[in-house]
Parts: C-alpha cells; sequence; structure tokens
C-alpha cells in the first residue's frame, strides 16, 4: 500500500498540497497516508463500509435499528453524534461486544467531514468511498473477460484504457458547486498547521 502511494507521488502528486483522504477502514492504508503524506492532512472513514462491518455483526432483529441509528448520528455535529454513537456501542456492547468494538473503531475519522465544516451538500460525495469504488468497477467490467495476463505492461494499458472508457460515463458529483469550500477549508487547515508547527518549533 505505501509503494502504491509512492508511485502516486513520483508521478507528481505532492504529499504537501492540501487534500482529504476518503478510505475504508483498512489499517495498512492509514499508516501508508501517514508515513508518506505526512500526518497534516485530514482523513475521512467511509461510513457506508462502518456500517456494514457493524451491521454484520448483529442479529438480524437489530441491523435495521442500528443502521438507522448510525445514518442519523452522522447528520448531527461532531461532538453529539460522537456521543450517540458512543451510547449506541455501549447498548449493543450489552450482546454484541464484537459490533460495538467495530463502531467505536475510527469513529472520530467518520466524523471528519462533519468537524472541517465542509457543507453538507459534499457529505453524499465524500463521507463515502463510492466515488472511488465506481470507477474501479468499470475497469472490472471491461476486464473481467480477460484469462491471461501477458505481462505488467499489458495490463496497465488494459486499465488505463478501461479508464478511460469509464470516464466518458461520469458526471458532476452532487454539491461540485461548493467544492470551493472544500479547497476553502483545507486551505484553512493547511495554515493552522504550519502556524501550530511553527509555534512549536520557538518552544
Amino acid at each position: 500500500m505505501e509503494d502504491l502511494l509512492a508511485q502516486l507521488v513520483a508521478r507528481g502528486v505532492k504529499p504537501e498540497a492540501k487534500r482529504l483522504f476518503v478510505i475504508d477502514g483498512a489499517k495498512a492504508l492509514r499508516t501508508a497516508i501517514h508515513r508518506v503524506f505526512g500526518p497534516q492532512h485530514p482523513v475521512q472513514r467511509c461510513r457506508n463500509h462502518k456500517i456494514r462491518n457493524v451491521v454484520e455483526r448483529l442479529p438480524e432483529e437489530q441491523k435495521e435499528q442500528v443502521k438507522t441509528a448510525m445514518r442519523a448520528s452522522y447528520r448531527l455535529e461532531t461532538k453529539e453524534g460522537m456521543a450517540r454513537l458512543r451510547k449506541l456501542a455501549d447498548w449493543v456492547e450489552q450482546e454484541q461486544p464484537a459490533a460495538a468494538a467495530s463502531l467505536r473503531e475510527g469513529l472520530e475519522e467518520c466524523f471528519t467531514i462533519n468537524r472541517l465544516g465542509i457543507p453538507s451538500s459534499l457529505h453524499r460525495c465524500l463521507a463515502t468511498t463510492n466515488l472511488i469504488e465506481s470507477p474501479q468497477s468499470g475497469v472490472r467490467m471491461r476486464t473481467r473477460r480477460v484469462c491471461r495476463w501477458r505481462d505488467a505492461a499489458m495490463m496497465q494499458r488494459w486499465v488505463a484504457a478501461s479508464f478511460l472508457a469509464t470516464e466518458k460515463n461520469f458526471r458532476r458529483i452532487m454539491g461540485w458547486k461548493d467544492l470551493w469550500q472544500l479547497e476553502a477549508i483545507l486551505g484553512r487547515k493547511a495554515t493552522e498547521n504550519a502556524a501550530a508547527k511553527q509555534e512549536v518549533a520557538l518552544r
């Protein structure tokens, strides 16, 4: 995972540039982001993955109730939403400790976009990895009949061609008119991080 991110940097993705990472629950990916890009970039955990991870550990009669409670909590202000999910975890833990542990894990990063004050119009696309997984499914669809890859070069050509073909079906993301606010918020955070580092250096 770290090698993949390092390749992106080698191809021109600047580690110091302001950005928001939206990831699933893979710990290896989270660690790689920290090592390659640094700890200053905010990370949003995919809420769909989190809900699935929690719900799959629950009995059938509790699944819809917990799923609804989690989705409602994500719409709240950060402090209140996290408090509600902690109470939900306490309730679930009585009979399903594995589900409660999954609910608590990465809880703060599930509220990153709330904490940053990102417009709600962008929450649907930034709260999950759907935006990433959609083009990947297009590549899988276009390469599924290939039974044998001759070499890495062939694989890269096919993947690149599949992405270009998939790109033709792309549409504007929901809330695209508010993307300038995301850029401004990330810019503000970058300035705050720089000021904090300077303050530490002066101590």
